[in-house]
């Protein structure tokens, strides 16, 4: 009797042990499951402007292709973190400013002001220390290329014009069209565009607010190059990779003297004395160096050989560059010699052509010649 109640304990005990291992693991996954949902990322919102590294090139692209790049209070705020950021990257000696989709960018977002229902908040958001489409209130320090397509009108055009070099495309427009909304320039354009293009050409522009094609942009010195469109972004980083091979303390040396000269002093002398006040000793340095290469690699009897290279002084040690342009002088001279062989081809053939009818002309006279005249004489009457 009594192993029987062991028996009957035991069996008790078995199916509540049981029963207790399958409720722990059923709590176990089901917090597994829990903490599984919890850790899951939310889906991030895709940032208004994007940034990327093309080598030690940064890439800044403005990414509201719906709303044309119009650029709202959030963008502009992203915009300058960008710009700050690629100023503290000492790896990125350029960057490049682009739109994402079919246009560079079209101003500010008006709508966003519309939408404010105290006037206050409007201007607010036209007197930020850095701008209203981002940092074009700053001189920012290191070179910036710009790749303008489609429209880069209002505000989005003074932001075009804090870049140091434009490469527009030929279907591109350019104008400040905020003219006909009454809203008025506020990053900048009222100062870079007259010591950019003059000011007579400037007024032009700001009072007409009249739509700019890249052949007249190009022209009075708006834009720096044109390109087929679809190649802004492309043709605008090979004009970046080009300048960052250059030494940099120099080249910035450079940059920070022609705009000091243009936007901080009111003489000659101030201007050239800005100019010898920013060399440093670094860029001494780097000029010594610089020298130094120069002479162990080109000697006296030499030194006119590198005035004979159809390319870029940023480019000389690129072979595959020197190669490409080698190649393209062999199939130039190629082509003039085979021109001219043609040429002279064409004027044998025309002489052989002409020769011979001149033989035929001479073979015919002398057969008319040698025929017996026919007897004109009448037979006499008997």
């Amino acid at each position: 009797m009594l192993g029987k109640v062991i028996r009957h304990l035991g069996h008790q005990l078995d199916h509540q042990a049981r029963f207790t291992v399958r409720r722990m693991v059923a709590t176990t996954n089901s917090l597994r499951k829990d903490a599984a949902t919890k850790s899951a990322p939310e889906p991030v919102p895709e940032s208004n402007i994007r940034v990327e590294k093309d080598k030690n090139i940064t890439l800044i692209g403005i990414n509201r292709p719906q709303q044309r790049n119009a650029i709202d209070s959030t963008t502009a705020a992203q915009l300058c973190e960008a710009f700050s950021a690629f100023e503290a990257d000492d790896a990125s000696p350029v960057a490049v400013l682009y739109g994402v989709g079919g246009s560079f960018c079209s101003g500010f977002d008006i709508l966003e002001m519309s939408e404010d229902e105290k006037e206050e908040i409007s201007v607010d958001i036209l007197m930020r220390p850095e701008g209203s489409v981002g940092p074009t209130r700053r001189q920012i320090k290191k070179p910036v290329v710009c790749g303008i397509n489609g429209y880069c009108i209002a505000n989005g055009m003074e932001l075009a014009l804090m870049c140091d070099l434009r490469v527009m495309e030929e279907s591109a427009v350019l104008g400040f069209f905020n003219r006909r909304f009454g809203v008025p320039m506020l990053d900048g354009g009222t100062v870079r565009l007259p010591a950019m293009i003059g000011l007579s050409r400037a007024l032009d522009l700001i009072l007409t607010g009249r739509p700019v094609g890249a052949q007249e942009a190009h022209d009075i010195g708006l834009v720096n190059r044109i390109v087929p469109t679809g190649t802004a972004l492309g043709n605008a980083l090979e004009l970046a990779t080009c300048i960052s091979k250059f030494p940099q303390r120099a080249l910035n040396h450079d940059r920070n003297s022609v705009y000091s000269a243009a936007f901080e002093t009111s003489s000659f002398h101030q201007a050239v004395q800005n100019e010898i006040m920013l060399t440093s000793r670094e860029i001494i340095e780097d000029m010594q160096n610089g020298i130094k290469w120069f002479n162990s690699t080109f000697k006296a009897d030499t030194t006119h050989s590198w005035l004979k290279r159809d390319r870029s002084m940023a480019d000389w040690d690129d072979e595959d560059v020197a190669e490409a342009a080698a190649q393209k002088e062999t199939k130039k001279q190629q082509d003039e010699l085979a021109q001219i062989e043609a040429e002279k081809q064409k004027q044998a053939e025309k002489a052989q052509k002409k020769s011979k009818s001149k033989a035929e002309d001479k073979s015919g006279d002398k057969d008319t010649s040698s025929e017996k005249p026919e007897s004109n004489d009448k037979p006499k009457n008997k």
